[in-house]
């Protein structure tokens, strides 16, 4: 304990005067090397204090060093949090907007926990990947990972986020009542767990209801979330709040109460650096001026806003000239970084060459040999496949004809269709596992052949699409029901006719667009 607490003495100077340590080469030296003999939980443990202070400089050194470390002989516990350090590592460089960066670590961290198999982090990894695609319009990507992290176990304060994101994609997607739908979720879960991320869901329930037109409730949450970022001292979200209130008084007429809150929030913005919430500041103040007859100054404004809209684009997409700058420094760093453990690191890497050449030699072998097997084996296949086909073809030839007697023409393929769709609504017909067109045939008292002609002509789709749909349908409306709590995904894919749970799960989803299990947990949720 002595000896950690000196270490974050000697690191005092940049909570004191927030100055980060590649600032100053001489007091460098003297930081690295005593950083540099800290064990790997030590590390972990400084990287995470610095972290949750928002020293991010610190905070990366530490990470770089921990991850540097040989996973030979870690315990499970350290190697799952130096998958948590991968993360971390991630979501501060994606606040630097160093998106590219930040995911290259999402994915040595999803690497590294594959191949330890500590799945603790995943959903986190998943949720930050969408939040990356989101960033950068990518929707069909977004909801992709937002998908597969809902069906993971995740504690409260990532199910709030997760809430909160899938609101944020389905605003993206103009879906204003879906997305005001998972607010309110998220907001009930936080408000039963200290009130995680609140100020962020409070702004998104209020811009909901702006888009909505529902001017006071919009005020309400806007006017709830300044509160709660006064009264956690969080800077940035006082200047975004005092922002959207400024925008929703532009938006209702009340020019003075709009100027107001704008110029609070670009008071503000000066002493925290958000320049994203400035530039939209001046757009609304140049259409403010614009309402008035100001021409000349709602010229000025907007081209404040385009100058700094410009400036925010390139942070958001490929990081400022400041940015650059920063990161170059950190690069500086890793350099420092890597020298004080290249000696460490010589003698695992050869003996880790000498391994990877034999294993490539290796698999190499193996591959050929898989490939000639695979090869020998489709020979066969195909030629068993040709015998077949020529038997086939011969049959064909000897019972054509056999049938004919029996025309569709005869039967009136109406009349037919009409009878299939009334025994096709009997549910516990075609939900029995045993039901097929041989099934169905008999009931309609015709031929398979002439059954399968009328769901094709008729309906452009074969007898399998044909009743799968039907029975998802069931299973929807089993999902659907008020108490639902012990339908297991087993129960619903049996009762419905499917014999696994795979198959019931891949065709659920090829109709309806998303899994079971997450269709059945958004049927779940309540709105206030």
């Amino acid at each position: 304990m002595l000896k950690k607490l000196l270490i974050i003495i000697s690191l005092c100077p940049v909570i004191l005067f927030g100055q980060p340590l590649i600032n100053n080469t001489s007091q460098n030296n003297d930081v690295f090397e005593s950083i540099g003999r800290l064990s790997p939980w030590q590390l972990l443990d400084t990287a995470d204090y610095y972290y949750g202070k928002n020293k991010y400089d610190t905070a990366l050194i530490c990470y770089n060093l921990l991850i540097n470390t040989s996973l030979k002989g870690a315990d499970m516990e350290l190697q799952k949090r130096m998958i948590k350090a991968y993360v971390n590592m991630a979501v501060i460089y994606c606040l630097m907007c160093n998106y590219q960066t930040g995911y290259e670590y999402l994915i040595k961290a999803l690497h590294l926990l594959e191949k330890t198999n500590h799945f603790s982090e995943l959903s986190r990894i998943y949720i930050n990947i969408g939040t990356i695609y989101l960033k950068f319009n990518k929707l069909d990507l977004t909801k992709q990972y937002y998908s597969k992290a809902m069906e993971l176990p995740q504690d409260s304060a990532h199910y709030v986020l997760l809430l909160n994101n899938i609101g944020a994609l389905e605003m993206k997607n103009e879906n204003i009542d879906s997305a005001h739908y998972y607010f309110n979720k998220s907001l009930q879960i936080s408000k039963r767990h200290n009130n995680i991320h609140l100020p962020t869901i409070l702004n998104a329930i209020a811009y909901t209801n702006q888009k909505r037109n529902l001017y006071d409730s919009a005020f309400y949450y806007y006017r709830l979330s300044l509160e709660e970022a006064k009264k956690n001292n969080k800077a940035e979200g006082e200047v975004k709040a005092l922002s959207y209130l400024g925008g929703l008084f532009f938006e209702v007429g009340k020019l003075d109460s709009a100027a107001f809150y704008i110029d609070l929030s670009n008071s503000m913005a000066a002493k925290s650096s958000s320049p994203d919430v400035v530039a939209e500041n001046y757009l609304t103040l140049s259409k403010i001026e614009e309402s008035k007859g100001n021409t000349k100054k709602a010229f000025n404004y907007f081209k404040k806003h385009a100058s700094l809209r410009d400036s925010v684009l390139n942070v958001k997409i490929f990081g400022d000239i400041n940015q650059h700058q920063r990161l170059y420094e950190i690069s500086k760093t890793n350099q420092q970084i890597e020298e004080l453990t290249i000696d460490r690191q010589v003698k695992e890497k050869t003996i880790h060459y000498q391994k990877t050449i034999q294993k490539i030699i290796f698999v190499t072998f193996l591959l050929l040999a898989i490939v000639l097997a695979i090869i020998i084996r489709q020979n066969k296949k195909l030629k068993t496949a040709y015998k077949v086909l020529v038997n086939k073809n011969v049959e064909i030839i000897k019972n054509q004809g056999k049938n004919e007697k029996g025309s569709l023409m005869e039967k009136s393929q109406k009349e037919l269709l009409i009878r299939i769709l009334a025994i096709m609504e009997d549910t516990s017909i075609i939900c029995s596992t045993d039901f097929s067109i041989e099934k169905l045939s008999e009931l309609t008292n015709s031929n398979q052949k002439y059954i399968s002609m009328a769901i094709n002509d008729s309906l452009k789709k074969n007898f399998r699409t044909f009743l799968n749909e039907y029975r998802i349908r069931e299973a929807q409306r089993l999902f659907a029901l008020p108490d639902t709590s012990n339908y297991t995904i087993e129960y619903v894919a049996h009762h419905v006719g499917f014999k696994s749970r795979s198959n019931f799960s891949d065709v659920f989803k090829d109709i309806t667009g998303v899994s079971p299990n997450f269709y059945a947990k958004s049927l779940r949720f309540d709105v206030d």
